[in-house]
């Protein structure tokens, strides 16, 4: 009986053991339990899924980039002239927008963002040629076809919707509840507004004139426009379905970034190769001096620097990263990247920025902490949108 007794125990004993290692997560060092092969799996598909992915926007293409090795490991072929990509706030979707044919986006994309004089009276005209009747779509108020926003799935890459909107879309961003994906329309003066529950769009608001790139506040109520074709940033009422004012910015505003507190607005000022940081409690603006011809903006997560990405023209190409302390309001470096530089974003976690470079057909891969570019990248032709999930 005391035998029997003494086996009992010893099996409860083992029993017991077995599911503390199968609860523990394994923090003992040296088991080769079973248990031990399944957490680690469990960890390899949770750095899986937490993998960046960058996207670039090019012609008749977008480029897929593993942000892991930094290498293009996808070439997603579109019809058109891909002018901005953009992710999801959940990670779950892709919206593009797309100028309908490929002729001439080289000159869309630089004309947009490098300013001749006269550009505020004729934005756009020569657009038409590479641009005009006979690329499907209706008409848009220019007389040129409208363009189309694209959504595909993140996962799988694979077009869920494409959606008609105005004529000549530049920029597209979602709202951080996921209702509506916007969509601006440079020629048209106005912006298209999706039902991302049925991709449809269910408004047209006005703003100023040539409205190009944007970010939505946190809350998803209010959308800041740049007006390229004049000197101001349309505010837009995404409760009421309305541009409820302009705020004077500068010359040229090209891309607007907001800080996470919501109280700042920056946005690139093309014609005077500067950053406008704007008070939005007393529209205040100062400026701070950039590269040539700056053409997007992007302030890391925690609100700490905004990077502007120096495009210049086409015949004399600017090549540089301004990094821009938000809190001095000081430039704190300047990174030599490709030629063109033009869209850029930084990682989630801060540590990297990526930046195209249009005329050289590259990403440069820069490493926020010491400023130093640690990789670039071959994409397809004339990169200009970049996003990363």
């Amino acid at each position: 009986m005391k035998k029997i007794m003494m086996v009992s125990l010893l099996l409860l004993v083992s029993i017991f053991i077995a599911a503390c290692g199968t609860s523990s997560d394994n923090q003992t060092k040296g088991t080769t339990t079973e248990p031990e092969k399944s957490s680690q799996s469990e960890k390899d598909k949770s750095e899986k899924e937490k993998a960046a992915f960058i996207y670039t926007a090019e012609q008749g293409a977008i480029t897929k980039v593993d942000g892991t090795s930094n290498k293009t490991i996808k070439t997603i072929e579109v019809e058109g002239s891909v002018h901005n990509v953009q992710i999801s706030p959940d990670g779950t979707t892709l919206g593009a927008t797309v100028v309908p044919g490929t002729g001439g986006h080289g000159e869309q994309a630089c004309s947009e963002c490098s300013h001749e004089e006269g550009d505020e009276e004729g934005h756009g005209e020569g657009h038409e040629e590479g641009h005009g009747e006979g690329h499907g779509g209706d008409e848009g108020e220019h007389g040129q076809s409208n363009g189309f926003a694209l959504f595909f799935d993140a996962e799988t890459d694979q077009l869920i919707k494409k959606v008609e909107v105005g004529s000549h879309p530049a920029h597209i961003v979602f709202t951080e509840n996921m209702k509506y994906a916007l969509v601006t329309n440079n020629e048209d003066n106005n912006v298209s507004v999706i039902d991302l529950a049925s991709y449809k769009v269910i408004q047209s608001i006005s703003t100023g004139k040539g409205p190009h790139g944007f970010r939505i506040t946190a809350d998803s109520k209010t959308a800041y426009i740049a007006n390229m074709g004049e000197d101001t940033v349309s505010v837009i009422d995404l409760v009421g379905m309305k541009e409820n004012k302009k705020i004077v910015v500068g010359n040229t505003p090209v891309t607007t970034g907001v800080t996470p507190d919501g109280k700042s607005l920056i946005a690139t000022l093309n014609a005077e190769n500067s950053l406008a940081i704007i008070d939005l409690a007393t529209e205040k603006v100062e400026k701070v001096q950039v590269g040539e011809g700056p053409a997007q903006v992007y302030i890391q997560s925690d609100g700490k620097y905004a990077f502007v990405a120096n495009q210049g023209t086409p015949e004399i190409p600017s090549d540089s990263v301004s990094k821009i302390d938000l809190e001095t309001r000081e430039v704190i470096a300047t990174i030599k990247v490709g030629k063109g530089a033009h869209g850029i974003v930084t990682s989630n976690d801060n540590q990297f920025v990526y930046v195209t470079n249009m005329y050289d057909k590259t990403v440069s891969v820069i490493k926020n902490d010491d400023n130093s570019v640690i990789a670039t990248v071959n994409v397809g032709m004339e990169p200009n949108g970049i996003t990363i999930k």
